[in-house]
Order: C-alpha cells, then structure tokens, then sequence
C-alpha cells in the first residue's frame, strides 16, 4: 500500500510528514528507522504523524507524533511543530488561526506571525543541575545545565564552538549513565547578550542543522547563568531562531518552515 507524505523542513531539521487525521496507520519504530535512513528510505532526522486530536482537549486540532531516526519515540520536536502548524494552515486554510497541538509533552500552540514565520509557546522550561561536571571515556569532562522542554538536554558554554569534536562527544553524553532516557547535547558560544551560536546532537538522531527545544533550553540555560537577555537569537548551522523566556515563564520560539517536496511510501 502506497501512503502519501510530505517532506518538510525547518533551517534544515528535516521531517517525513505524515497526515493520517482521517485514517490512523500505526508506525513501527522498524518502520520509522528505515523511512528515515538517507540510503535506503526518504531521508530524515524525525519521522512525523499527525493523528486525530484525543478526548478531552477540544482546543486541539490535531496530535503530533514524533519518530527519531532512529525508530525511537520524541516527546517534543519545535521545528517539526511549525512545519505541521504551516502544513495545516494551508490545507484547512486557516492563515491566521492560533493552532493548537497535543504531544507527549503536553499540548502547545503556534501561532502565525508576518513572513510565513511561525511562532511555537514550548511551555514553561524545567530547569534542573547547573554547574555540573560529568566525565566521558577519553577522561575529558563538561560542565553542563540541564534542561526540559518536555524532551531532555545538556547544554556546555564554551568560547568557541566551530572546533568542537561534537560527533565524538555527542553519542557520548547522549548516552551517559547520568541520563537514563538519554539527552540531546547543545554547545553553545555567547556572542552579546542578545545573541549565542548553537551547534546541537539530536538524541536518536546526531548532528542535525537546527533544533527547535534545542535552542529554547541553550537560550534558557544562557539566561539562567546570566549571560543573555530574556530575548535572543540562537545562531544555527541552518539559520536562525528568536527565543523568548516571558514573565509568564513560557518560552516562545519563533522561525520558518518550509516544503519541500510530495510523493508516497510504500507501508
């Protein structure tokens, strides 16, 4: 059987669109891997599914379902978020609706902003251990903040990030005991107190150009050791995204998104 998809992407975080609203197909973390695989399937960082709202969130238009690319599950992805709420706006033609999303992290909305941007309220951050040390193999240790944006991450300052060995220390910390659901990893530089440079491994994934809950906990983790503003712009190896930490305590990110092409997978 042949299922239709869109291939979708955000400064680069590409995604494998699936609108299965109407007719739910389950999605094997088998099926997902091999989708995913840039030899062998489409090619993509995160498979994504968007499903029939659940009961009890009339709000909702709809829930997203997040597959690594490596089969495993994501609770929450911000690139893919604008290209679903840009995906939506266009087929249901609602331009300047607020959308609104269930994910396993909790519900979130998008809102449209000028210039075909999309501006993603991730929710309240939970911020855990700052200043923190942990030690991979070759004895080199990192210290790091740790953030949720419903999904994990482990955030290193340093002067400078174009030279650092991120493919070498990435599946590293990903994968250290001290994050038993594994983490993603951001290095990041300050450049001013509006602007940091984010360099990101994926969890289930690897290095990927952009990373929408990526930049919000680099953003937040440079806010809370008092190194930036409450609004800054997180420099990407795909581009840019504008970081918001409110008064309220939601961090709103707000980027593009973008098509690019249609066809079918064999399910």
């Amino acid at each position: 059987m042949a299922i239709p998809f869109i291939k979708m992407h955000g400064l680069g975080n590409d995604f494998i669109l699936f609108d299965h609203r109407e007719r739910p197909l389950e999605i094997t973390p088998e099926r997902a891997a091999l989708w995913a695989d840039r030899r062998l399937g489409v090619g993509c960082d995160q498979i994504v599914q968007i499903v029939s709202p659940t009961a009890g969130d009339p709000a909702a238009i709809g829930e997203m379902r997040i597959f690594n690319a490596d089969g495993s599950r994501a609770e929450m992805c911000g690139n893919a978020a604008r290209c679903v709420a840009k995906y939506l706006r266009q087929i249901m033609r609602l331009p300047d609706e607020t959308l609104v999303l269930q994910t396993l992290a909790g519900p979130i909305s998008i809102h449209p902003r000028p210039g075909g941007l999309e501006a993603v309220d991730m929710g309240r951050p939970v911020c855990g251990q700052s200043g923190e040390s942990i030690t991979i193999q070759q004895g080199v240790s990192y210290t790091f903040t740790e953030i949720s944006m419903g999904n994990p991450h482990c955030v290193i300052f340093m002067p400078e990030v174009a030279g650092f060995p991120l493919a070498v220390v990435g599946p590293q910390l990903e994968c250290h005991s001290r994050f038993p659901n594994r983490t993603n990893v951001e290095c990041v530089q300050v450049l001013d107190r509006q602007q940091i440079r984010m360099r990101v491994w994926e969890r289930g994934v690897g290095i990927t150009p952009a990373c929408g809950t990526g930049a919000c906990a680099a953003a937040v983790a440079a806010m809370l050791n008092g190194l930036t503003d409450r609004q800054v712009r997180v420099v990407l190896d795909g581009g840019e995204l504008d970081i918001h930490w409110r008064s309220d305590d939601h961090v709103v990110m707000t980027g593009p998104a973008s098509e690019s092409f249609r066809g079918e997978i064999n399910f």
